[in-house]
């Protein structure tokens, strides 16, 4: 039986879909309180039929900080998926913590405890190191807690700890570290948001770039590492290593929308999350823009995926073609 966490999230709503072709009926965590319509339109990117697919999930009520639920959940698992994460670049540290470190701590404890057949997780290039100058970040970077690292980056890091530490005990896992992901989600909320954005209209970029890469290559990944004998090892999945400003653009003709010219330099975005960071203590909210994304947003950042192209021979999407898809799905739904 193969069971995911995660399963309304990004990369759980497109694992479940490839992992439905495959298979008549697939198991998934979710809490009493989720909500399914992000999944439907997940689902809506690939059939006109969603509902058809949903029909064949076997949900099990479970929460991934709940011990007893999720052990519960566990029983008679071959392969289980962990999907699920909170993703924030602001300041909301306790959730981050608990839900991807603790919730991770749990998830892990329950496969050991139920000899769950293989594990793979879905861990970031946030929790890689970063590479000498001149060199690309890969698996055996070491990651090192600089000064002001968001509470994302640590809460992936500790999080990836914790399956490493499952592994010390015999766990059979697979470890993958995508970066930047994009795709169909059914919500504005991640990487999601650049799209809500250019959707409406930007025409500010920052100076930075990362690793990029689409939902489907990563779960397509995921269930060849599941079916291989590949144990206690990571691989970064990046399809390409591009700039803020290109794939702002690349997604704004997607949209027809004009642009972004105007590019915002770190010392200016340091000035704005600064304030907004003062702005939200004083009335209570979080600021979409802090410090911490400040810098992100500026740092310019290269990844190596020779491993995972060596090890299974895979080829990844070019950006712009799942940028391109993307905004079609988008502007056909109006979502």
């Amino acid at each position: 039986m193969i069971l995911v966490t995660g399963g309304t999230g990004l990369v759980g709503g497109h694992l479940l879909w490839h992992l439905l072709k495959e298979n008549d009926r697939i198991s998934a965590v979710c809490r009493k309180t989720s909500n399914l319509e992000p999944l439907r339109s997940i689902f809506s990117f690939y059939t006109s039929n969603p509902d058809d697919i949903l029909k064949r999930i076997d949900w099990r009520i479970a929460d991934v900080l709940d011990e007893i639920s999720i052990q519960e959940a566990t029983v008679g698992v071959d392969v289980l998926y962990h999907c699920a994460a909170v993703v924030s670049m602001g300041n909301n540290s306790g959730s981050l913590m608990d839900t991807n470190v603790r919730g991770t701590r749990n998830v892990v404890q329950a496969a050991l405890k139920s000899r769950v057949g293989k594990f793979c997780f879905v861990s970031s290039i946030a929790a890689c190191g970063r590479a000498s100058d001149g060199e690309k970040v890969d698996e055996n970077c070491i990651w090192t807690d600089f000064p002001h690292q968001s509470p994302y980056v640590k809460s992936k890091y500790y999080s990836e700890q914790e399956v490493w530490n499952g592994i010390a005990k015999g766990l059979n896992a697979v470890i993958v570290n995508p970066g930047v992901i994009l795709g169909v989600s059914g919500t504005d909320t991640g990487s999601s948001q650049l799209f809500c954005q250019i959707q409406k209209g930007l025409l500010f970029y920052t100076n930075g770039g990362s690793g990029y890469v689409d939902v489907q290559d990563v779960v397509k990944v995921m269930i060849r590492l599941s079916n291989s004998s590949a144990s206690g090892e990571r691989f970064v999945l990046v399809g390409e290593n591009c700039s803020n400003k290109d794939i702002l653009c690349w997604m704004a003709d997607g949209f027809g929308k004009r642009r972004p010219f105007i590019g915002i330099g770190k010392k200016m975005l340091l000035i704005v999350g600064i304030l907004s960071e003062f702005i939200g203590k004083v009335f209570h909210f979080s600021p979409l823009i802090d410090r911490s994304t400040a810098r992100s947003s500026t740092r310019r950042e290269y990844y190596s995926a020779r491993k995972i192209e060596n090890t299974i021979a895979f080829q990844f999407t070019p950006i712009e073609k799942c940028i391109n898809e993307v905004c079609e799905f988008r502007n056909l739904t109006r979502y």
